[in-house]
């Protein structure tokens, strides 16, 4: 069994009502939701939200009916694990045992659905306690990524003995892109965050993991989308 989610706050600072904003014809949720229900790795789908809009139009959808998220689980400061663990708890109460949770932000749409079936191939294949999207960092800290000291000087943010005065000899670094996790439910449901377990990355292309968090973003997004759909 694996069950497909996605969280989808009411609230949103930076671009606000974001995830029920229409991109490109429909709901920004739809992008992701959509995706979820076509897959056919996918048993069940699961929205975790506190807007009473989105979870009508998730469930009319087919989305499982769990109810709204808790009140503690709807604050600015909610973190994503222990939304994934009450969503968990209340799907399996419906369907019962889950093999794997499959978390789709709705923010990143611009993943394909070949990049949710690689993750469940990379997350079958490895059995690791999480897959990760991500992408090689634009960015890196032992080369180009600067933080100052007590004077205000400026230092590279992770010296090596040395210096790195190329980027090709630095390490490789990547980018937490928040696109798709897959993970496993015993793991998700005895740890209190993501970085206890083995987590391993699955490597996405820079361009389909833009998370859509200013209104920049969601030009950007837009754009990049109209572009696909077009090319």
């Amino acid at each position: 069994m694996i069950l497909g989610h996605i969280g989808a706050r009411k609230g949103s600072k930076g671009v606000p009502r974001k995830n029920f904003r229409f991109m490109n014809g429909k709901p920004l949720i739809d992008w992701s939701l959509d995706q979820l229900f076509a897959h056919p790795m996918v048993d069940a789908v699961v929205v975790s939200t506190d807007d009473e809009e989105i979870y009508d139009h998730a469930v009319a959808k087919g989305a499982l009916k769990i109810g709204l998220r808790p009140p503690h689980l709807a604050t600015d400061t909610a973190g994503k694990w222990g939304v994934w663990q009450h969503a968990l708890e209340a799907s399996e109460a419906l369907v019962g045992p889950v093999d794997a949770f499959l978390d789709l932000d709705c923010t990143s749409p611009l993943r394909l659905p070949e990049d949710i079936t690689a993750a469940l191939d990379l997350f079958a294949a490895k059995r690791p306690d999480m897959v990760m999207s991500c992408c090689e960092a634009r960015k890196n800290p032992y080369f180009n990524l600067v933080e100052p000291d007590a004077t205000g000087a400026l230092h590279v943010s992770k010296p090596l003995p040395g210096g790195v005065v190329a980027r090709q000899q630095a390490p490789v670094v990547y980018e937490h892109a928040a696109s798709t996790y897959v993970v496993d439910p015993a793991y998700l449901k005895r740890s209190k965050g993501l970085w206890e377990g083995r987590v391993i990355p699955y490597l996405m292309p820079p361009e389909r993991c833009v998370d859509i968090d200013t209104p920049f973003d969601f030009r950007l997004v837009e754009f990049l989308m109209e572009e696909a759909n077009h090319g």
